[in-house]
């Protein structure tokens, strides 16, 4: 490979680098505040409006509360750069609705106490996975907005579809 053709190589990584990172800032954002948002939400059910606001800055409340904040914008961010590469340029909303609900379950899976969930006939685990398919779902439509825009750059090429299976010989 000549030294120019190498130097524009590096240059599109280093832009394809880029556009990851502006993917997961963005969702990463939006998941972050979706999900700050659904915790504020459920401590004001349980403990009123303004004591739901003091907890968010009080001691050891306040700590869980923006290290949950914190975890929602990780896993947002995680979820914008993969779904940024598995959605590339094609249609297929098998694909995009797939990301979004196997980090829905995920998330929503690991963030429930199992031995509560079970005595509660899996309640918790319903809440979790709609609130974290609620996080994912708004982070993805904020993306796709900003790929369709041109805001964000899409991962270049196209995945190839897998050929259809061979016919069965026997059959």
């Amino acid at each position: 490979m000549d030294s120019t053709a190498e130097t524009m190589n590096q240059g599109q990584g280093m832009a394809d680098r880029i556009a990851s990172v502006q993917a997961a800032g963005l969702t990463g954002l939006m998941a972050g505040a979706v999900g700050a948002m659904l915790l504020w939400l459920h401590r004001a059910a349980a403990l009123g409006w303004a004591e739901a606001a003091a907890s968010t800055i009080d001691g050891f409340t306040g700590i869980t509360f923006w290290v949950s904040a914190a975890s929602a914008a990780l896993s947002g961010a995680l979820f914008g750069i993969t779904y940024r590469y598995v959605v590339r340029q094609d249609p297929s909303s098998y694909l995009r609705s797939g990301v979004i609900f196997a980090f829905s379950f995920v998330r929503g899976l690991a963030l429930v106490n199992v031995g509560a969930a079970v005595s509660m006939m899996g309640w918790p685990f319903l809440v979790a996975i709609t609130e974290s398919l609620l996080m994912f779902a708004l982070a993805a439509a904020l993306l796709e907005l900003a790929l369709r825009r041109g805001w964000i750059a899409t991962v270049a090429g196209r995945m190839e579809p897998e050929p259809p299976p061979s016919p069965d010989p026997m059959g």
